[in-house]
């Protein structure tokens, strides 16, 4: 079953080829499209992307990954950036979220940023590519909607609900990001142990930070992202933040 959105009306101010203007494009008929599916496009699409990155996939490159000719593509998608829309859905299908609400508001929020957090690396290349374009498709907003709610049921409304919302989302996003990056070095080790010469070799310009520069190794990252991930939750639960 498709994931594009029946109507074409919404989001009509949308420029027509800008990221995130696949979920307001209406879709072509069934009827004229070739047997090439849409479901196998976005499975070959995340497949491509996991080995290759976002730099190295073409309609060219996926295409020939299908078998079939880049033209029979354009049934289905119209730009490069329709199937990095789409790729990204599907890889926050993946989020599993809890059927039943927990036992505070805190705890559902802990369960989104863990959950996202998780299929983000799994995806080396999707934290990045989440902060370059409106997250439109059907199971991000359904990830939003639950976050969201969460937040809502702990209190916060309005541009207060938003803000918080952000928050949470930006520091899983940008986290994994940067996690993502520095696993994808093979001397993470290393440059980190030369990071951190240079700045004591520099200490009177950057005492703070020769003091706490992380070296982390591959356990450290998940203690350091709930460590924040805690900081956060502490300070949405202060007095005062929730409007």
């Amino acid at each position: 079953m498709s994931t594009k959105p029946e109507s074409g009306n919404q989001g009509k101010n949308t420029p027509e080829n800008a990221p995130g203007s696949v979920w307001f494009r209406a879709e072509k008929p069934a009827r004229t499209r070739p047997q090439l599916s849409h479901e196998r496009i976005i499975a070959t699409a995340v497949e491509l992307l996991d080995r290759d990155g976002v730099r190295k996939l073409s309609m060219r490159r996926l295409a020939e990954r299908l078998g079939a000719h880049a033209t029979s593509l354009y049934w289905h998608v119209d730009t490069k950036d329709d199937v990095l829309d789409l790729a990204l859905d599907a890889v926050f299908a993946e989020l599993g979220l809890p059927g039943e609400r927990g036992a505070t508001w805190q705890a559902d929020v802990e369960a989104f940023m863990t959950g996202l957090r998780s299929v983000l690396l799994r995806h080396p290349w999707a934290a990045a590519l989440a902060s370059t374009r409106p997250l439109m498709g059907p199971h991000a907003l359904r990830s939003s909607e639950f976050a969201y709610t969460a937040l809502a049921i702990g209190g916060f409304e309005g541009v207060h609900l938003s803000s918080a919302a952000a928050t949470i989302t930006h520091y899983v996003i940008g986290s994994a990001s940067t996690e993502a990056v520095w696993r994808e070095r093979s001397d993470e080790a290393a440059t980190r142990s030369a990071v951190d010469a240079h700045l004591h070799a520099h200490i009177d310009e950057y005492p703070t930070l020769a003091g706490h520069f992380p070296l982390l190794d591959e356990d450290d990252w998940d203690a350091h992202f709930h460590r924040g991930m805690r900081l956060l939750l502490t300070g949405l639960a202060s007095p005062g933040v929730r409007g």
